[in-house]
């Protein structure tokens, strides 16, 4: 387990752009944190780190965002799902099968859905700008 420590989104970019560039494809992120927590800001430094320099957005009412570079980062926003059935309905199994980097905010509607290898970051704010960063699993290296 890691703990990060940032106080601004940028920071949280940071860790999320050192977090990704060894990261292996195929691996699926799965993000908890309430509204707000820095989520989003997260996988935006993800992209960089995976050499992607499209323009990264939450996905809330897509569900879903492909972003390609060197690599490609599919970003998920569960908000909208109650369980991992729905998930499944949008080709969550297709998605996994192509061998991309899955980043799932709000993590906690879709459960049901990991099959117990994903990589869990958890996301805590302690203050307007800071935030807690709890990175578990994969070779956590940062």
């Amino acid at each position: 387990m890691q703990i990060f420590v940032t106080n601004s989104e940028l920071e949280t970019e940071q860790i999320g752009e050192r977090f990704a560039a060894s990261l292996p494809d195929g691996a699926v992120v799965a993000m908890y944190g309430e509204l707000g927590s820095g989520k989003t800001a997260f996988v935006r430094g993800m992209a960089r780190g995976m050499g992607i320099s499209m323009r990264v957005s939450s996905p809330t009412f897509t569900i879903v965002n492909e972003y390609r570079g060197d690599r490609e980062l599919i970003h998920f926003d569960m908000y909208r799902l109650s369980s991992g059935d729905e998930l499944f309905d949008i080709g969550w199994e297709d998605y996994l099968n192509r061998g991309s980097v899955c980043a799932v905010e709000w993590s906690e509607n879709v459960e049901d859905a990991f099959y117990g290898d994903e990589i869990i970051v958890r996301f805590e704010k302690t203050s307007p700008t800071a935030r807690r960063i709890i990175i578990e699993g994969g070779d956590e290296a940062c």
